[in-house]
């Protein structure tokens, strides 16, 4: 016996009803939905969307609103330590390029923002979009630089 010769044990799997195909099927005509009304009309949730009460108003529009929500004005960084910086072994001029090459990013063409995690020991002229007060202490105590680039100051 192989594989594509196995089948199923006779009587032990039962043929799907097809809906809708003549009064000897034992479900014929309205394809067991009943008469008319909502449900019986065809396409997967008409009328019957996420919340729907009925036509009464839902829950989501009778409570108030409250709070803000900073979502659309948060201006989103990509975090680098100066520690991996370090083990990355980046010597010279450093900016976002670099950074992506490196692996330490995803995105040269996103915002980035150097923080003070780990140790810091070779001369870098750093370039990025923000930097932590630490990472800053720890660059210009290596005898680093660091250059705010233009879009965001930090």
């Amino acid at each position: 016996m192989r594989l594509g010769e196995l089948r199923p044990t006779p009587g032990s799997r039962r043929a799907s009803t097809r809906k809708g195909h003549g009064p000897g099927s034992g479900k014929g005509k309205t394809a067991g939905r009943g008469h008319k009304g909502q449900r019986a009309r065809s396409g997967a949730r008409r009328g019957r969307r996420t919340g729907f009460e009925g036509g009464q108003m839902p829950l989501h529009r009778r409570l108030p609103k409250s709070g803000f929500s900073n979502r659309r004005f948060r201006v989103e960084y990509q975090i680098v330590n100066v520690g991996a910086i370090q083990a990355a072994g980046l010597s010279g001029e450093v900016g976002p390029s670099e950074l992506a090459r490196a692996g330490l990013i995803r995105k040269a063409g996103d915002r980035v923002k150097i923080l003070g995690d780990g140790e810091l020991t070779s001369q870098l002229a750093l370039q990025a979009h923000a930097a932590s007060r630490a990472a800053r202490q720890k660059i210009e105590s290596a005898g680093g630089s660091f250059e705010v680039l233009a879009g965001e100051a930090g």
